[in-house]
């Protein structure tokens, strides 16, 4: 074999045809998409490895070893003052706190202990069980040594009336109730609100001895309660039976003026004579009179 004929390494290239303008232009138009989509790889890959980073401002992966958690956003969360009351930026009222402050302090005044002797003979007892563990609220306010047992056991003469009972079940009045001389009162927190009047709560059986006082004797103060009651029933009975014929005299009225403009009125309009007689028509129901004309 002849050394012309030996093939060649690399093999030679055929030659390359001239490219028509509708294949160059297709050729430019996958090169330009190759390039975009090159990059929006390049793009996703950037975000996915910032992503992971520590230091990234996304969003934490999930790691297996912690379990079920939840996830807060720390940015919408309000802070509660731990459960405490939150300034809401109101105007405080002064005047209602010195008014609150005020009700406190004569709550205050009368629960102050005296001191305890050492000596048993100086302390006070309880008049009912002789013992020196008395009620120094009820010693101070009301000068009566009593020990707590002794006034859950004894209800009906230490418990405690308010001013509302003592003035509808013993019949006894504004001023008499404020006297302290008279009837001395302990002052409680208003139950309905702290801006309210202290509350007066006053010992029973000072309240029904001095009920009994004014009235003469128990039977008085039942007659009397009696009296009150009749009476007041009796108003209420006179004010209803006043708004009934109020209320029969505007109807007795309405029925009248219905009726009344209920009547038909004759409206006689023509007038016809023949020989001596009149005759007239009403206009609206057609109601004929006849007379004669003498």
């Amino acid at each position: 074999m002849a050394s012309n004929d030996r093939p060649v390494t690399p093999p030679p290239q055929p030659t390359a045809l001239p490219l028509t303008p509708e294949q160059a232009r297709q050729f430019e138009v996958n090169r330009l998409k190759a390039k975009r989509n090159q990059q929006q790889r390049e793009e996703e890959a950037a975000i996915a490895s910032s992503s992971h980073s520590p230091t990234a401002p996304g969003r934490l992966t999930r790691e297996s070893h912690l379990g079920a958690y939840y996830e807060y956003d720390l940015s919408k969360m309000v802070n509660s003052k731990g459960g405490f009351l939150v300034d809401d930026g109101k105007e405080v009222d002064e005047e209602l706190q010195k008014r609150e402050k005020n009700l406190e302090k004569q709550r205050a005044l009368q629960n102050l202990e005296p001191a305890i002797s050492f000596d048993p003979s100086q302390n006070p007892r309880c008049r009912e069980c002789n013992t020196i563990d008395i009620d120094q609220v009820y010693n101070k306010i009301f000068a009566c040594r009593v020990c707590k047992r002794c006034q859950d056991k004894f209800p009906e003469k230490y418990s405690l009336l308010t001013k509302s009972e003592c003035r509808e079940d013993y019949l006894l009045t504004d001023p008499e109730l404020r006297d302290h001389e008279l009837l001395p009162h302990l002052l409680k927190a208003n139950p309905h609100s702290s801006t309210y009047a202290n509350m007066m709560l006053f010992l029973r059986w000072q309240v029904e001895e001095f009920a009994w006082q004014k009235w003469g004797s128990p039977e008085a103060l039942d007659a009397e309660f009696e009296r009150r009651t009749a009476e007041k029933k009796k108003k209420k009975n006179k004010k209803f039976e006043q708004s009934l014929r109020d209320l029969r005299r505007r109807t007795k009225e309405g029925v009248w003026q219905r009726r009344k403009d209920e009547e038909h009125v004759h409206v006689f309009d023509s007038t016809e004579t023949t020989d001596g007689t009149t005759k007239q028509t009403c206009e609206t129901c057609g109601f004929t009179v006849e007379y004669e004309e003498l």
